[in-house]
């Protein structure tokens, strides 16, 4: 059989009877996609043998790229001395044991617990449960109010996705009513005539209104991504998060940080919180954990809410199959080797993300680029008509779709949300290839100015 043929039979039997997340599913019945055959480093093949770029690292997840043996040899190890046995009843096994342990050595020396979930949508599904559970414990159980923002994604079960403040999935899913949501700090989009710092505080204030308005005594927690993600890289301004920890400080609100993108190294430090000074009481963290490579994820709890939780008799009644599972927490301590004992971390941030920040920076000259933000190694590129009005440059942010599929064709993986081209390269891609993805960005941009008539 050809590899044509081969790769035609997988389409169809993809597009009769695979659903796939957040896809239009008639289109793609009728359309199809994408077979990914293999994966090396920093690409992906697919199977009509197409080599592309990996701008997005997997989805978020894959930091260290597609070629780190030892994870991978650690998951096989692994799967042939326990393959799997469940943390229920009492009962526990040593890479959970361990990389239990290990977390919890490389996070603030106040978080010493760990509950582990198979995703981000699970583990923040769990900071609910936690959350609750703590104020229920302190006899306060109508402290159950949790403030999220617009645009913020922290999963999409239908308690992470109330948890979100993505307007299509609170149009097709009625969310839960105890969440409720504020603006985010995206000045591009927002700010008006104000300056970033300005509407940096103004956009923490809008916490304490919502706070005010619903009443302290109900609010029992605020979650927020340091840098919002799938939301388009929405890097908050400089006065943001010192003004939000301050008004956390003065009430008894617990504060979530969602490091499912952030953390392990994205933003420039392991986890976001501590690039932009914030002081959770609970973090969530998923994807890079493994690099990708086995799906796990999971809470730390601080000490605040485990002494709590701890302190008091009682079930905690929750729980899933595969908490802990023995491959997937090999895989996240391999993983932690390598972020841990290697140079890689560091010369990223010290090279790589510089150097990426700079190549980034000289699209501001083009046409059709409106602002470029970067913070560590994760990456905007806004588009637009004219760069005063920062009017857009199609309705519906056509044009932005049109700039990805333009990149796509030429051989670079990379995203867009509205209006923004995003970006979160793998911590192994070396300067020339970072200015082979900006190459291949700005000749994408190229042809979008040129088809919406601005080149």
């Amino acid at each position: 059989m050809n590899a044509t043929l081969e790769t035609n039979q997988l389409r169809q039997l993809d597009q009769q009877h695979h659903l796939h997340p957040f896809t239009d599913f008639r289109d793609y019945a009728q359309n199809g996609g994408r077979i990914v055959s293999r994966a090396e480093h920093i690409y992906i093949f697919d199977s009509d043998g197409n080599k592309i770029q990996d701008a997005m690292s997997g989805l978020w997840c894959c930091s260290l790229g597609y070629s780190q043996d030892g994870i991978k040899q650690a998951v096989a190890d692994q799967l042939m001395e326990l393959p799997f046995y469940n943390n229920f009843f009492k009962c526990s096994n040593q890479p959970a044991v361990e990389l239990a342990s290990r977390l919890t050595s490389m996070a603030p020396a106040h978080f010493n617990k760990v509950f582990f979930t198979n995703s981000g949508s699970e583990a923040n599904d769990t900071q609910i449960k936690f959350v609750h559970r703590y104020f229920q414990l302190l006899g306060k159980p109508e402290k159950r109010l949790i403030i999220s923002r617009k645009n913020a994604y922290h999963g999409s079960t239908i308690a992470a996705g109330s948890l979100g403040g993505m307007s299509a999935m609170h149009e097709q899913t009625q969310g839960l009513n105890y969440i409720h949501h504020i603006e985010q700090p995206h000045w591009f989009e927002l700010g008006g005539d104000m300056s970033s710092d300005e509407f940096g505080l103004w956009a923490a204030n809008e916490l304490a209104k919502k706070i005010d308005e619903l009443g302290e005594d109900k609010v029992a927690a605020f979650i927020a991504e340091p840098i919002q993600g799938a939301g388009g890289v929405i890097i908050p301004p400089d006065t943001y998060w010192p003004a939000v920890q301050k008004i956390l400080d003065e009430r008894d609100i617990l504060f979530i940080s969602d490091e499912v993108i952030c953390g392990f190294g994205r933003t420039g430090q392991l986890f976001g919180f501590e690039t932009y000074g914030t002081k959770p009481d609970l973090i969530t963290f998923a994807k890079a954990v493994t690099n990708g490579y086995m799906p796990l994820g999971g809470c730390l709890v601080s000490d605040k809410v485990a002494d709590v939780l701890l302190g008091h008799g009682g079930e905690f009644a929750h729980g899933l199959t595969y908490s802990g599972h023995p491959a997937s927490c090999a895989a996240g301590l391999a993983t932690m080797d390598v972020l841990e004992n290697t140079e890689i971390l560091a010369q990223s941030q010290s090279v790589l993300a510089p150097h990426f920040a700079n190549a980034l920076q000289n699209l501001m000259d083009h046409p059709i680029v409106g602002q470029v933000r970067a913070k560590g190694l994760v990456a905007a590129v806004e588009l637009v008509r004219d760069k005063g009005s920062r009017e857009r440059l199609a309705p519906d942010s056509a044009a932005a779709v049109y700039c990805r599929d333009r990149a796509i064709e030429h051989g670079l993986m990379v995203r867009q949300t509205g209006d923004a081209m995003i970006m979160s390269p793998p911590f192994v891609t070396t300067t020339q290839e970072a200015d082979t993805l900006v190459s291949k960005l700005e000749t994408a941009l190229d042809q979008t100015a040129k088809f919406y008539g601005l080149s």
